[in-house]
């Protein structure tokens, strides 16, 4: 029997695959923006993180225009992005077999919450999740991972003990999940089948690295 009883997964990356929707949504604003963003395939490395943070990083935006140029994402994403998602397969099956083994499960993403909502209903997943905790776009909250993890296992009562956190732990494929997870005092677990390469997994601090669904249920249940 698994000694995790609260199970928080990372959405991007982990759930689902988000490249194609996201990768046309960067492109859109570097466009409009006039920004040299490169081969369209180097845009994989901003799934996860934070994007202001990350863009005004990569290319030298005040945080000003980063933030304008993810206002510019938004204006393409959140009509005809948020849905071009693609569920990994076996991901359906594992939330049921969690539920029914009497797990909480939890959504912990930096993606904003409505948005997240949206997806989990359009793959019909929402109905497995006990909590969810995103990004407060409007309010400017909760954005880091850690934030959105914190808030979660503070809403579902677990306090910041040893004891309480040793029941606890995060799902995620980069290594911003390994990170947040790490600063809430609780294990993770890396997928490999989402945007973090093997290298950065391997390095991250994750507890455990999976390379499979099956692989992830046998530490989970």
């Amino acid at each position: 029997m698994s000694k995790y009883d609260i199970i928080a997964f990372d959405l991007d990356g982990t759930l689902s695959d988000p490249a194609h929707g996201l990768i046309d949504g960067f492109v859109y604003a570097f466009k409009k923006l006039g920004v040299d963003y490169g081969e369209r395939e180097s845009l994989r490395r901003f799934i996860g993180p934070p994007l202001a943070e990350e863009w005004a990083r990569a290319f030298g935006f005040t945080m000003e225009r980063a933030e304008y140029a993810v206002e510019l994402f938004r204006e393409y994403y959140n009509v005809y992005g948020w849905w071009d998602n693609t569920l990994y397969e076996g991901i359906a099956e594992l939330l049921a077999a969690l539920k029914g083994a009497g797990k909480t499960v939890v959504l912990s993403t930096s993606k904003p919450q409505d948005t997240a909502e949206d997806i989990l209903k359009l793959h019909k997943l929402y109905g497995y999740f006990d909590f969810i905790s995103g990004h407060d776009y409007a309010a400017r909250l909760r954005e880091k991972k850690w934030e959105v993890l914190e808030y979660a296992l503070e809403n579902l009562g677990v306090d910041k003990s040893e004891e309480a956190r040793a029941s606890c732990v995060l799902v995620g494929d980069r290594m911003y999940d390994a990170e947040g997870a790490a600063k809430c005092g609780i294990d993770s677990i890396g997928v490999l089948w989402g945007h973090g390469s093997e290298e950065e997994l391997a390095t991250a601090g994750f507890t455990h690295v999976v390379k499979s669904v099956g692989e992830l249920e046998e530490i989970l249940l």
